[in-house]
């Protein structure tokens, strides 16, 4: 088989949960516990690092990826999803999966699930791949982002080095629960028993749950925010931001300098650092240099894009993967601190989202573009502007992402600012 048939097997032949959305979404881990087995168990052949978290966790897991490639390990990195390439979710040392290996996988497993057929998911497949793949290239450790949730996502049949919980916020409700301390039940789930566990930021309503998950387990639990505070220096002219992180009044990094933009970052920073800090305790080498050479590189390090990224100048065009309401606060917080004539919003959004909170957040001053992402599970664009209408924003109609970014920069001022966001999807359609 092809690559191309490979990918068209791996998106129609199996529930896709970024097309199908819940439908997809297998709520056990037995089909991955057979998969596992089918391939003789490749996770337990490298280390890894476990990633959890409503928002952040791709950041934190890209910077995690950087600093410990810069400080010598053979590092793989399992991400999801996607935006361009299949393979961006599979890297090793920056380096995507090479095309030959997914076809030679997916054609093995064609071969042996003859025998007992299995039928699993497009994601519980894809991590099965990337387990093999790091076992096959002999890495010393991998970086894991969970999928979706923790305890039933099929990132969790590792016992990992240390297990991170970014931060909790409303995202899949229907199969996560409708209230924060249910989400954080789920991520807790990747709490291993006596493994350390680094929780970003304390919230009344999750910090009881994962202390007592993390107490169940006799596991040490750090939460970040207790202990660093970034401050926000600069964005430099090199588009770097700069950060100063301290532990109470002392300073622990001087300009320590982030090429993810988004003053979010100073959260998702924090966690990463205190991942770092427990990590250099457990014996792993890491010195200073490696963290801010890593830091400093990520993206290119990495591969890492759609975060806070500028596509655009003349007007300035930015846009950002934030697709719910957590994410969403904290990139208008941060638009309304930017300058501009006028801000024209580019937004399109998937139906099993929390559509409503998103829209109740944007602001009423900018013009508004409503589109339609190019998947199954994306919100028609006149359904988006009719519930636009309720918050008051007010814009048009557009077909298709590509067709209202045109839009947007026929009709906007050098001195106004563009934004594209409200989807994974819509942001993979603008990005170079």
């Amino acid at each position: 088989m092809s690559y191309n048939e490979i990918l068209e097997y791996l998106y129609e032949k199996l529930p896709y949960y970024q097309r199908k959305g819940p439908a997809a979404y297998k709520g056990s881990l037995d089909n991955t516990l057979a998969l596992d087995r089918l391939f003789h168990h490749p996770h337990r052949n490298f280390r890894t690092i476990h990633i959890a978290g409503t928002n952040g966790k791709g950041s934190v897991s890209h910077m995690l990826a950087a600093i410990l490639q810069k400080a010598g390990y053979k590092t793989g990195l399992y991400t999801s999803p996607h935006l361009k390439d299949f393979r961006e979710r599979i890297r090793l040392n920056g380096e995507m999966v090479p095309e030959q290996f997914v076809v030679g996988f997916v054609e093995r497993f064609i071969e042996m699930n003859k025998i007992n057929p299995l039928e699993p998911s497009f994601f519980e497949l894809t991590v099965l791949l990337a387990f093999e793949y790091f076992s096959e290239q002999k890495v010393d450790v991998a970086v894991i982002e969970v999928g979706l949730g923790g305890r039933l996502d099929s990132t969790n049949i590792i016992t990992p080095e240390l297990s991170v919980v970014t931060n909790i916020s409303l995202d899949h409700t229907a199969l996560l629960g409708d209230s924060l301390g249910k989400i954080a039940l789920e991520k807790a789930g990747i709490i291993k028993r006596t493994v350390p566990v680094v929780i970003g930021e304390t919230h009344p309503q999750t910090s009881v749950i994962f202390e007592g998950k993390a107490a169940e387990n006799h596991s040490k639990i750090i939460f970040a925010d207790r202990l660093l505070k970034a401050d926000y220096s600069m964005i430099s002219i090199d588009q770097s931001q700069v950060f100063n992180i301290k532990n109470s009044d002392v300073i622990l990094f001087e300009n320590l300098r982030l090429d993810l933009l988004g003053k979010y970052q100073a959260k998702n920073i924090c966690t990463l650092l205190c991942a770092v800090q427990e990590l250099q305790k457990m014996g792993w080498i890491i010195s200073t240099a490696n963290i801010r050479d890593g830091l400093e590189n990520v993206t290119g390090l990495t591969g890492l894009s759609g975060r806070w990224q500028t596509i655009g100048a003349n007007p300035r065009i930015i846009c950002d993967t934030a697709h719910n309401e957590g994410g969403m606060r904290e990139v208008v917080a941060q638009l309304r601190q930017i300058p501009c004539k006028k801000l024209h919003f580019i937004i399109g959004m998937v139906n099993d989202k929390d559509i409503a909170g998103v829209l109740a957040l944007l602001p009423a001053e900018a013009v508004y573009y409503f589109a339609k992402a190019s998947i199954p599970r994306a919100m028609a664009e006149h359904q988006l502007m009719q519930m636009a209408t309720y918050f008051g924003l007010n814009g048009a109609a557009y077909e298709d992402v590509p067709t209202a970014l045109a839009e947007a920069k026929m009709y906007a001022d050098k001195d106004d600012l563009i934004f594209v966001g409200g989807s994974t999807f819509v942001v993979a359609e603008v990005i170079p």
